[in-house]
Protein backbone atom coordinates (compact mmCIF):
# COMPACT_ATOMS: atom_id res chain seq x y z
CA UNK A 1 0.00 0.00 0.00
CA UNK A 2 1.11 3.62 -1.16
CA UNK A 3 2.61 5.86 1.54
CA UNK A 4 2.93 8.74 0.21
CA UNK A 5 1.75 11.50 -2.50
CA UNK A 6 4.25 12.54 -5.24
CA UNK A 7 5.40 16.28 -4.68
CA UNK A 8 4.30 16.52 -0.76
CA UNK A 9 7.41 15.40 1.12
CA UNK A 10 5.71 13.38 3.57
CA UNK A 11 5.64 9.29 4.34
CA UNK A 12 2.71 8.03 5.95
CA UNK A 13 3.46 5.63 9.02
CA UNK A 14 -0.30 4.66 8.49
CA UNK A 15 -0.99 4.41 5.02
CA UNK A 16 -4.41 3.59 5.75
CA UNK A 17 -5.02 7.25 6.61
CA UNK A 18 -3.84 8.06 3.37
CA UNK A 19 -5.35 5.76 1.36
CA UNK A 20 -9.10 7.16 3.15
CA UNK A 21 -7.63 10.90 1.98
CA UNK A 22 -7.67 9.98 -1.79
CA UNK A 23 -11.51 7.89 -1.47
CA UNK A 24 -14.28 9.60 -2.63
CA UNK A 25 -17.59 9.66 -1.49
CA UNK A 26 -18.75 8.01 -4.14
CA UNK A 27 -17.31 4.33 -3.25
CA UNK A 28 -19.03 4.12 0.49
CA UNK A 29 -18.85 5.63 3.52
CA UNK A 30 -14.97 4.77 4.25
CA UNK A 31 -14.07 8.51 2.40
CA UNK A 32 -12.23 11.65 2.68
CA UNK A 33 -15.05 13.91 4.23
CA UNK A 34 -13.93 13.17 7.94
CA UNK A 35 -10.62 14.01 6.84
CA UNK A 36 -11.51 16.95 4.38
CA UNK A 37 -12.99 18.33 7.61
CA UNK A 38 -9.52 18.29 9.78
CA UNK A 39 -7.40 19.34 7.07
CA UNK A 40 -9.27 22.08 6.41
CA UNK A 41 -9.32 23.41 10.16
CA UNK A 42 -5.63 22.96 10.43
CA UNK A 43 -5.01 24.50 6.91
CA UNK A 44 -6.77 27.49 8.11
CA UNK A 45 -4.22 27.73 11.49
CA UNK A 46 -1.39 26.97 9.77
CA UNK A 47 -1.61 30.15 7.02
CA UNK A 48 -3.63 32.29 10.08
CA UNK A 49 -0.29 31.70 11.64
CA UNK A 50 1.85 32.49 8.69
CA UNK A 51 0.30 35.37 7.91
CA UNK A 52 0.45 37.06 11.30
CA UNK A 53 4.28 36.69 11.30
CA UNK A 54 4.34 38.15 7.66
CA UNK A 55 2.43 40.74 8.36
CA UNK A 56 2.85 42.48 11.44
CA UNK A 57 1.07 45.85 10.34
CA UNK A 58 -2.09 44.12 8.59
CA UNK A 59 -5.35 44.65 10.64
CA UNK A 60 -7.70 41.54 10.62
CA UNK A 61 -9.70 42.78 7.73
CA UNK A 62 -6.78 42.09 5.10
CA UNK A 63 -5.23 39.34 6.84
CA UNK A 64 -9.10 37.61 6.29
CA UNK A 65 -8.75 38.67 2.71
CA UNK A 66 -5.61 37.16 2.42
CA UNK A 67 -6.00 33.70 3.99
CA UNK A 68 -9.45 33.60 1.91
CA UNK A 69 -7.42 34.05 -1.57
CA UNK A 70 -4.78 31.24 -0.27
CA UNK A 71 -7.31 28.92 1.26
CA UNK A 72 -10.43 29.09 -1.53
CA UNK A 73 -11.44 26.43 -3.63
CA UNK A 74 -9.55 27.43 -6.89
CA UNK A 75 -6.25 28.07 -5.20
CA UNK A 76 -6.57 24.62 -3.21
CA UNK A 77 -7.68 22.85 -6.59
CA UNK A 78 -4.47 24.02 -8.82
CA UNK A 79 -2.43 22.60 -6.35
CA UNK A 80 -3.35 19.45 -6.06
CA UNK A 81 -4.19 19.01 -10.09
CA UNK A 82 -0.13 20.32 -10.12
CA UNK A 83 0.34 17.74 -7.85
CA UNK A 84 -1.56 14.94 -9.93
CA UNK A 85 -4.01 14.50 -7.11
CA UNK A 86 -6.38 14.14 -9.83
CA UNK A 87 -5.29 10.55 -11.14
CA UNK A 88 -4.74 9.17 -7.74
CA UNK A 89 -8.38 9.83 -6.42
CA UNK A 90 -10.43 6.82 -5.85
CA UNK A 91 -13.76 7.45 -7.51
CA UNK A 92 -17.21 5.75 -8.24
CA UNK A 93 -17.69 4.68 -11.80
CA UNK A 94 -20.37 7.36 -12.16
CA UNK A 95 -18.04 10.01 -10.89
CA UNK A 96 -15.12 8.49 -12.82
CA UNK A 97 -17.05 8.42 -15.96
CA UNK A 98 -18.16 12.15 -15.33
CA UNK A 99 -14.94 13.32 -14.75
CA UNK A 100 -14.73 13.64 -11.31
CA UNK A 101 -11.03 13.67 -11.53
CA UNK A 102 -10.59 17.25 -13.11
CA UNK A 103 -13.73 18.70 -11.16
CA UNK A 104 -12.21 21.49 -9.06
CA UNK A 105 -14.25 20.99 -5.83
CA UNK A 106 -13.23 17.37 -5.53
CA UNK A 107 -9.47 18.43 -6.15
CA UNK A 108 -9.65 20.52 -3.73
CA UNK A 109 -11.31 18.09 -1.04
CA UNK A 110 -8.69 15.54 -1.70
CA UNK A 111 -5.92 17.70 -1.31
CA UNK A 112 -6.93 19.09 2.39
CA UNK A 113 -8.05 15.06 3.50
CA UNK A 114 -4.51 14.58 2.96
CA UNK A 115 -3.08 17.63 4.88
CA UNK A 116 -5.95 16.59 7.51
CA UNK A 117 -4.52 12.59 7.54
CA UNK A 118 -0.58 13.85 7.66
CA UNK A 119 -2.03 15.76 10.59
CA UNK A 120 -3.52 12.11 12.33
CA UNK A 121 -0.37 10.34 11.12
CA UNK A 122 2.48 12.41 12.14
CA UNK A 123 0.80 15.91 14.40
CA UNK A 124 0.84 19.51 13.82
CA UNK A 125 4.73 20.19 12.85
CA UNK A 126 4.65 17.56 10.27
CA UNK A 127 1.50 19.26 8.46
CA UNK A 128 2.67 22.78 9.21
CA UNK A 129 6.06 21.94 7.19
CA UNK A 130 3.78 20.83 4.58
CA UNK A 131 1.77 23.43 4.14
CA UNK A 132 4.68 25.88 4.57
CA UNK A 133 6.21 23.75 1.48
CA UNK A 134 2.96 24.34 -0.44
CA UNK A 135 1.37 27.46 0.33
CA UNK A 136 4.81 29.36 0.60
CA UNK A 137 4.54 30.46 -3.29
CA UNK A 138 1.38 31.69 -3.27
CA UNK A 139 2.11 33.71 -0.27
CA UNK A 140 5.22 35.42 -2.23
CA UNK A 141 2.65 36.22 -5.30
CA UNK A 142 -0.34 37.46 -3.41
CA UNK A 143 -1.67 40.49 -4.75
CA UNK A 144 -1.79 43.63 -2.83
CA UNK A 145 -4.37 44.10 0.00
CA UNK A 146 -6.01 47.01 -1.91
CA UNK A 147 -6.25 44.01 -4.74
CA UNK A 148 -7.39 41.72 -2.76
CA UNK A 149 -10.75 43.53 -1.85
CA UNK A 150 -13.24 43.05 -3.70
CA UNK A 151 -15.39 45.57 -5.99
CA UNK A 152 -17.89 46.55 -3.43
CA UNK A 153 -15.55 47.18 -0.13
CA UNK A 154 -13.94 49.18 -2.79
CA UNK A 155 -16.47 51.32 -3.74
CA UNK A 156 -17.66 51.86 -0.28
CA UNK A 157 -14.38 53.38 0.91
CA UNK A 158 -14.24 55.18 -2.41
CA UNK A 159 -17.26 56.87 -1.66
CA UNK A 160 -16.67 57.28 2.28
CA UNK A 161 -13.15 58.67 1.76
CA UNK A 162 -14.86 61.65 -0.10
CA UNK A 163 -18.02 62.10 2.05
CA UNK A 164 -20.58 61.14 -0.21
CA UNK A 165 -23.28 58.59 1.02
CA UNK A 166 -22.93 54.79 0.25
CA UNK A 167 -24.47 53.06 -3.17
CA UNK A 168 -27.46 51.44 -2.99
CA UNK A 169 -28.28 47.99 -4.80
CA UNK A 170 -31.56 47.08 -6.51
CA UNK A 171 -32.17 44.09 -7.67
CA UNK A 172 -34.31 44.75 -11.19
CA UNK A 173 -34.95 41.13 -12.42
CA UNK A 174 -34.18 37.52 -12.82
CA UNK A 175 -34.06 35.37 -16.42
CA UNK A 176 -33.39 32.20 -17.15
CA UNK A 177 -34.27 28.30 -15.78
CA UNK A 178 -33.13 27.84 -12.05
CA UNK A 179 -30.13 25.82 -13.04
CA UNK A 180 -29.07 29.08 -14.90
CA UNK A 181 -30.47 31.74 -14.01
CA UNK A 182 -29.19 35.57 -14.34
CA UNK A 183 -29.41 38.47 -12.16
CA UNK A 184 -29.53 41.90 -13.09
CA UNK A 185 -28.88 44.54 -10.48
CA UNK A 186 -28.50 48.36 -10.74
CA UNK A 187 -25.84 50.34 -8.20
CA UNK A 188 -27.52 53.43 -7.60
CA UNK A 189 -25.62 56.43 -6.48
CA UNK A 190 -28.04 58.53 -4.39
CA UNK A 191 -26.14 62.19 -4.64
CA UNK A 192 -25.37 62.17 -8.26
CA UNK A 193 -28.55 60.12 -9.78
CA UNK A 194 -26.25 58.18 -11.47
CA UNK A 195 -27.52 54.28 -12.28
CA UNK A 196 -24.96 51.53 -13.28
CA UNK A 197 -26.04 48.05 -13.86
CA UNK A 198 -24.38 44.41 -13.62
CA UNK A 199 -25.73 40.72 -14.23
CA UNK A 200 -23.95 37.75 -12.61
CA UNK A 201 -25.09 33.46 -12.16
CA UNK A 202 -25.82 34.94 -8.33
CA UNK A 203 -27.43 38.17 -6.70
CA UNK A 204 -24.25 38.81 -5.21
CA UNK A 205 -21.86 38.41 -8.56
CA UNK A 206 -24.51 40.75 -9.79
CA UNK A 207 -24.01 43.41 -7.36
CA UNK A 208 -20.14 42.80 -7.25
CA UNK A 209 -20.56 43.29 -11.18
CA UNK A 210 -22.41 46.76 -10.97
CA UNK A 211 -19.57 48.15 -8.41
CA UNK A 212 -17.11 47.19 -10.33
CA UNK A 213 -18.64 49.28 -13.20
CA UNK A 214 -19.39 52.35 -11.30
CA UNK A 215 -15.85 52.47 -9.98
CA UNK A 216 -14.84 52.84 -13.43
CA UNK A 217 -17.00 55.40 -14.24
CA UNK A 218 -16.00 56.96 -11.66
CA UNK A 219 -12.21 57.09 -12.25
CA UNK A 220 -13.01 58.18 -16.02
CA UNK A 221 -14.48 60.99 -14.24
CA UNK A 222 -11.95 61.86 -11.72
Amino acid sequence: MRDSVPGIDYRFSDPHLLREALTHRSLGKANYERLEFLGDSVLNLVISSLLYDRHPESQEGDLSRMRARLVRGGSLSELAAGLGLGKQIKLGEGELKSGGFRRASILADTLEAVLGGIFLDGGYDAARRVIVSLFEPLIDRLPSVEELKDAKTRLQEWLQARGRPLPEYVLEREEGADHAKMFFVTCRLPDSGAAIDGCGRSRRKAEQTAAAAALEALAERA
